[in-house]
């Protein structure tokens, strides 16, 4: 049974409608150039922060690892915000369930870049120290 008489649709189908339209997409998800670039920015600091690690063994690896950390950091930044959107759009639409999820999801990023920007302040400082 819907919670909407027949006639009504749920609050926000417009604007789900209407952000529905053309373009690129994997399965539900629309493909924007924010979420490329930030696709970019995070999969390059990942390889970009395994190499520091697997194959630099000079004195540029804390430098190195510093800036991959911010970066990572940077874009766990962003998916954390693209969760608090979602996060209001799902209960604006009265979609509790997505809401809770997208909680979830930005909380975990946001914390993880937290931990990101640490580790670059905490390797920016020794490399200085040294």
């Amino acid at each position: 049974m819907s919670r909407y008489p027949a006639d009504a649709s749920p609050p926000g189908a417009a604007r789900r409608s209407a952000s529905r339209g053309g373009g690129l997409r994997i399965g539900p998800l629309r493909i924007t150039p924010i979420r490329v670039v930030v696709a970019l920015a995070f999969i390059g600091s990942l390889g970009f922060i395994a190499y520091a690690v697997l194959r630099v063994r000079d004195t540029s690896q804390i430098p190195m690892l510093s800036s991959g950390f911010a970066v990572l950091g940077l874009s766990l930044t962003a998916i954390a915000i693209g969760g608090l959107v979602g996060l209001w759009l799902a209960a604006a639409d009265g979609r509790g369930g997505r809401a809770f999820l997208m909680s979830i999801i930005g909380g975990l990023m946001g914390l993880a870049a937290i931990g990101c920007f640490a580790a670059a302040v905490v390797l920016a400082l020794l490399w200085r120290s040294s």
